[in-house]
């Protein structure tokens, strides 16, 4: 009989797909790479069987399962039967469907979500399913607990199915994209990256709470948070946008983040940043408004911009740099709406972390966590896999290491 090995599946922004592989060559030593297209990349282990609900501990997957097998043919109803006969047996609670991302976000105008042909081949596989499982859901938002059957559209006419329990923040979401869309008023992107960062990093923000951001020009991010009810200050040398200078919970400070008294921050909750320079400037800026002893910033969102893809190895030592701070909860991932560039959000303490409510009402079901892998091929465009070792192993997966009122404006002055 043939010894089947356990496949993942994960996804990636486009241009990411070597800092995922090395990434995972780090947390684990023994996924080996199996096959790649641009944003999609599957990997082998050496174990027969994968929990359904483990945690990669990824920075730039932005979704991942385990990883079941392909259909290929020009005949969409066909690949449909086949996905479904590939499974026979498995009950699901909904059915995930989401196409490859060739692009970049923000890149001429694309921004990721469900496509038509996503729709379609999901109305298809759905149609396609065994009657005694029912109706079952196209593209809704997961709850925990819930048994997902993955449908990745690699190509149009090649698809690679698979399966994932709704457990992590990702994993609610087909591709794990967040549904988001940018508003008529917003004045730049920045808006999604905001928006999507707060839903993500489960900080504890409230309405009414006092923010400050460094870079904020020329304001998506600031209007992401000012339609959440908060009190926002802007730091930046360049202009505003003339419409969220207007918007009375708004002020304006134009200097550089570096520039101001470190007493100036001192009303403030929450500290953003999201400026074009590279990691270590950041991290510089914030390291010496935080560490000041009449600074009581409760939570961090920064965007690090990886100018050379090699700061990618980096990160782990910035996050480490993050927690010598006093931050307890730090962790990063790329956003689906960032660019090149990641994500991370710190807060003091790990008892603050906001529990979402999608977590809250967890489903009673029978313990389905874990399912066998149908053989895969490795050929085709495919490099060849190096030999494993029998002592690899899965690691026990843990805990992630995450993820006032205005001030006066003062005179810029170094501290």
């Amino acid at each position: 009989m043939t010894d089947q090995t356990a496949f993942m599946f994960t996804c990636c922004q486009p241009g990411s797909e070597t800092a995922l592989k090395n990434e995972l060559a780090v947390q684990w030593p023994n996924f080996r790479f199996a096959f790649s297209r641009p944003g999609f990349v599957t990997f082998k282990t050496d174990k027969k069987q994968l929990a359904e609900d483990f945690d990669l501990r990824s920075v730039f997957a932005t979704t991942y399962g385990v990883s079941l097998g392909k259909v290929q043919s020009t005949d969409a109803l066909q690949m449909a039967r086949d996905v479904w006969q590939a499974v026979a047996g498995q009950s699901f609670d909904g059915i995930h469907v989401w196409q490859r991302s060739g692009q970049i976000a923000g890149n001429h105008g694309f921004e990721p979500g469900e496509t038509l042909l996503a729709r379609e081949v999901g109305q298809l596989i759905a149609s396609a399913a065994p009657s005694e499982l029912g109706s079952l859901p196209i593209n809704q938002t997961g709850r925990a607990g819930q048994r997902i059957l993955d449908c990745v559209l690699v190509e149009p006419s090649s698809w690679w199915y698979g399966v994932h329990q709704v457990g992590r923040f990702s994993s609610r979401y087909p591709g794990g994209v967040l549904p988001l869309e940018l508003p008529e008023h917003a004045v730049s992107r920045a808006y999604l990256k905001l928006a999507e960062s707060l839903e993500w990093s489960r900080l504890p923000i409230q309405e009414g709470d006092a923010c400050v951001e460094i870079g904020s020009s020329p304001g998506g991010s600031c209007q992401a948070m000012l339609d959440r009810g908060l009190r926002v200050t802007g730091i930046d040398p360049a202009e505003m946008d003339p419409a969220v200078l207007e918007h009375p919970n708004f002020s304006h400070i134009r200097a550089r983040g570096s520039e101001l008294k470190r007493r100036f921050y001192a009303d403030f909750k929450w500290l953003m940043a999201d400026s074009s320079v590279a990691p270590k400037h950041t991290l510089d800026t914030v390291e010496h408004i935080v560490t000041h002893p009449s600074v009581n910033i409760k939570g961090l969102v920064l965007t690090l911009k990886l100018l050379e893809w090699k700061l990618a190895d980096d990160i782990p030592a910035f996050l480490d740099r993050i927690r010598s701070w006093g931050f307890e909860y730090v962790k990063a991932r790329q956003l689906v709406y960032n660019r090149q560039e990641i994500c991370v959000a710190a807060l003091r303490r790990k008892s603050m972390i906001r529990e979402p409510q999608w977590r809250q009402k967890k489903l009673t079901k029978p313990d389905r966590s874990v399912v066998k892998s149908t053989p895969q091929v490795e050929g085709g465009n495919e490099e060849s896999l190096s030999t494993e070792t029998d002592a690899a192993h899965t690691p026990t997966p843990e805990a992630p290491t995450p993820e006032a009122p205005t001030p006066e404006a003062p005179t810029p002055e170094a501290p």
